[in-house]
């Protein structure tokens, strides 16, 4: 028994701190302490503190004739905005209500975006009959 005690003698003493110094400046010693929680502050918490607060005025902003996707993959547009709940039409005689933490993205209105595609369709014409 005391030899294997004996065999760990070496190891605690290279372990221990050296008797000639006093332990260090105290800042250098948490130094990396306090550079491990500014690093995990600046690439962790704060941009998911970001992201939530978009999400969050995302999904406050949400409007009647919205095309959202849901977390599930839902497409739909928005017929009726409640409190906590949004009812989706998801085709021509199927309304289905979500939460709307269930929002994952907002798309602006289906109307806008057809009057988009039309002038899009439409310039694409009047530059074809022009070559």
């Amino acid at each position: 028994m005391d030899s294997i005690i004996s065999s760990f003698g070496p190891m605690v003493r290279l372990m221990a701190p050296p008797q000639g110094e006093g332990g260090g400046n105290p800042i250098m010693t948490f130094l990396p302490l306090i550079a491990i929680v500014a690093i995990f502050y600046f690439l962790i918490l704060r941009p998911q503190k970001k992201r939530q607060q978009e999400t969050q005025k995302m999904l406050s902003a949400i409007r009647k004739g919205d095309k959202v996707v849901t977390i599930g993959g839902m497409h739909g547009i928005v017929t009726s905005v409640r409190e906590s709940t949004v009812v989706i039409k998801v085709d021509e005689n199927v309304k289905l209500e979500f939460n709307r933490s269930a929002i994952s993205s907002v798309s602006s209105n289906p109307k806008e975006d057809n009057a988009k595609d039309d002038k899009e369709e439409n310039s694409e014409e009047t530059s074809g009959e022009a070559k």
